[in-house]
This record gives structure tokens, C-alpha cells and sequence, in this order.
């Protein structure tokens, strides 16, 4: 029920497929398109990768949903949250969400390059401490 508000919220139609892509985010946390159309054809096994593609691109557009995007690997998506970076572990590839306040970070480049920033996006690639 929580996902279809949250469609509803953004003004996006409410269907059996978009619900199930913003609850695969929601377990996941991040999912890469591979893994997401894997998932999702378990449910819906007509899906094609371009419907999924469209969706993804349509929760991008309205801001429910955001990419991540990490060097050397698949962009992975998320559901749009609060302000935060991320920690990559280089060993397992588990990705975790860390707070962090972007909003100094903006106004200091704002302030050294004179540019109008929007977006900022970090990730932060470590061993886990799982992998130690």
C-alpha cells in the first residue's frame, strides 16, 4: 500500500509492475537493471527489459526513484531519500548508504568554481567489515 502512495505522490499511474519495481528497491535497497529484470520476470514473466527501461526512466524523470552510478560497474537505482553517500565494498560489491550532509559541500563549490550545482554524488569504495 506505502508504494502505491508513493506512485500516487509523484503522479505516476499506479500498476502491478511499477509497484513491484519500487518494492524490489525497497528490498534490495540498490539494484542494477540485470538483477531487477531477473527479479521482476518472476512476477511478471512478459515483461520485457524495454518496459522496464521505460518505467525506470519515468520514476527518474519525477525524482522517485535515483541512480547511483559506480565506477567500473552498472548503474544501480535506488528509491530518492535524504541527502547521502554511499560505501562500496571492492571485495563483496555490497553498496550501503552513509549519512552525509551534501549541502556545505554544494556551497563550497558554488563558492570555489562559481558553477550551480544541483547534485552531488559520492561513493566511497573500502573493504567491509565482513571482507576484513
Amino acid at each position: 500500500m506505502k508504494n502505491k502512495h508513493l506512485l500516487q505522490h509523484h503522479q505516476l499511474k499506479v500498476t502491478p509492475q511499477r509497484i513491484a519495481i519500487i518494492t524490489l528497491m525497497e528490498y534490495f535497497g540498490h539494484i542494477n537493471i540485470d538483477e531487477l529484470f531477473k527479479e521482476i520476470r518472476e512476477q511478471f514473466s512478459s515483461i520485457s527489459l524495454a518496459t522496464l527501461y521505460k518505467n525506470i526512466h519515468t520514476m527518474l524523470n519525477v525524482n522517485l526513484i535515483r541512480e547511483v552510478k559506480i565506477p567500473g560497474q552498472k548503474t544501480k537505482y535506488e528509491i530518492e531519500k535524504i541527502a547521502h553517500a554511499h560505501v562500496l565494498c571492492k571485495t563483496c560489491g555490497e553498496l550501503k548508504d552513509i549519512p552525509f550532509d551534501s549541502k556545505k559541500l554544494m556551497e563550497d563549490t558554488v563558492k570555489n568554481s562559481d558553477y550551480r550545482t544541483d547534485e552531488v554524488s559520492i561513493v566511497i569504495s573500502g573493504i567491509c567489515p565482513n571482507c576484513k
